[in-house]
């Protein structure tokens, strides 16, 4: 049996993995304030809780790239999901602040591999034109499992108790390696492929010799000038994800009078608006690079046009309600998915291929670290000042994060590599 259009069922896998990678993230988020009250836990006790997990998926998200790179897409991305959806479930036996914490280390040091191995199986299965749609399919998962968690870990939690909630959210990821398992390879190896699609693809994607079991020079990655600005870019942007999935909920109910239930049927619209944002990102930077613009160029319109929309979420405090503050929100999570759609792609670009794992693994580091500082003083500037600050700095990120890129990541970077060439076949040569 041969699965059509098989590139997009394994798109669709990603996508789902994603979703479900911050459906178990965001869980937490939603049922804050029950946990809170069950566990006597402060807005400072909470916002050590988040930071743990930050610093833990800091910590993985490199070591996750080098092992992806080690292990290969298949067997890496099957552990790391496995791991990840113990540690969800194990958050139904906590007792108090340190063996919540516990659980959110454990969560942490698993879910970054998402990350390095989606971005792997999209440079073994998309063209290089076609990747930032690839990479934004799947980050389009992000925004899903942010949507569904308020609805369903609050319907789970009102039939239930949040511990039913984590243990269920938990048990889905297994459902979905086993699926994982049993269809993907990459195309060299693929048995569901259909010998046209194969054809397609054989001289324009990444064969597996070439992407897995090389050891990569990890001291050569990070001197290179592409890695560490990008590790800057996402140490200064990804915590404004981090606060709209960690902290929204919270918001609401603390300065907008919601309650559960009304966390629940509202505050999973932004990450709708993000899916669109990632999907058009995507989308728009391949059709750029299909009407002729240079990959450097399509890939910076984006992450300009991404940028400029964030400063008006400065507004969110200042709107008289609480729907009028979820739109700010809404807002936001378009602007950053556009930027993070290309800013994630950009590895893919400017890495070889044994490399790709890793690469974005300390890109990503650096925005957990990032993330990690960030929610440390989240706590603490909510408990003294309220929610207002958090909004201003969360609006300004992304335009700081666009000097950076355009200042010190020339387009020279990305033209050490034939554009629309494949970086497999440059490494033959």
């Amino acid at each position: 049996m041969k699965i059509p259009r098989l590139q997009y069922v394994i798109a669709a896998l990603l996508f789902l993995a994603t979703m479900l990678n911050y459906l178990d993230r965001v869980a937490l988020g939603v049922v804050s304030v029950e946990i809170r009250k069950d566990f006597s836990l402060t807005d400072r006790d909470y916002g050590h809780i988040v930071a743990l997990f930050l610093v833990a998926y800091a910590i993985m998200y490199a070591g996750s790239g080098f092992l992806i790179d080690r292990w290969g897409t298949k067997r890496g991305f099957a552990v790391f999901i496995a791991g990840w959806s113990i540690a969800q479930t194990l958050h139904a036996l906590a007792v108090g602040k340190w063996s919540l914490a516990a659980c959110r280390f454990g969560l942490g040091l698993f879910e970054p591999g998402n990350w390095p191995a989606a971005a792997k199986a999209v440079s073994e299965w998309f063209p290089p034109a076609r990747r930032a749609l690839g990479i934004g399919i799947f980050n389009a998962g992000s925004s899903l499992g942010g949507a569904l968690a308020p609805p369903l870990v609050g319907y789970l939690t009102l039939q239930s108790s949040w511990r039913g909630a984590f243990v269920l959210t938990g048990l889905a990821g297994f459902v979905w390696l086993i699926i994982w398992l049993i269809l993907y390879d990459p195309p060299h190896r693929n048995r569901w492929i259909t010998s046209g699609e194969y054809g397609e693809l054989k001289d324009h994607v990444r064969p597996p010799e070439e992407t897995t079991g090389a050891r990569p020079n990890w001291r050569s990655i990070v001197s290179q000038r592409g890695c560490w600005v990008l590790i800057c870019a996402r140490f200064f942007t990804d915590p404004v994800s981090y606060f709209i999935l960690f902290w929204l909920p919270a918001y609401l109910r603390a300065e907008r009078g919601f309650d559960l239930a009304m966390v629940s049927q509202y505050a999973w619209v932004p990450f709708i608006f993000g899916d669109i944002g990632y999907l058009t990102g995507g989308w728009l930077s391949g059709r750029l690079m299909d009407r002729g613009w240079p990959m450097a160029k399509a890939r910076k319109t984006l992450l300009l046009l991404g940028a400029s929309i964030m400063p008006l979420g400065i507004l969110a405090p200042m709107v008289p309600s609480g729907e009028a503050a979820i739109a700010v929100m809404c807002i936001m999570a378009m602007g950053h998915s556009l930027w993070i759609s290309n800013l994630l792609t950009i590895p893919t670009d400017l890495f070889k291929a044994n490399e790709t794992g890793l690469a974005t693994g300390f890109t990503g580091m650096g925005g957990a670290i990032g993330g990690a500082i960030a929610n440390l003083f989240t706590g603490n500037l909510v408990a003294n000042a309220g929610y207002a600050p958090i909004f201003w700095i969360a609006g300004l990120m992304h335009p700081l994060s666009l000097l950076i890129v355009y200042r010190l990541l020339p387009d020279r970077e990305f033209a050490q590599l034939a554009e629309g060439t494949p970086r497999s076949a440059e490494t033959t040569r």
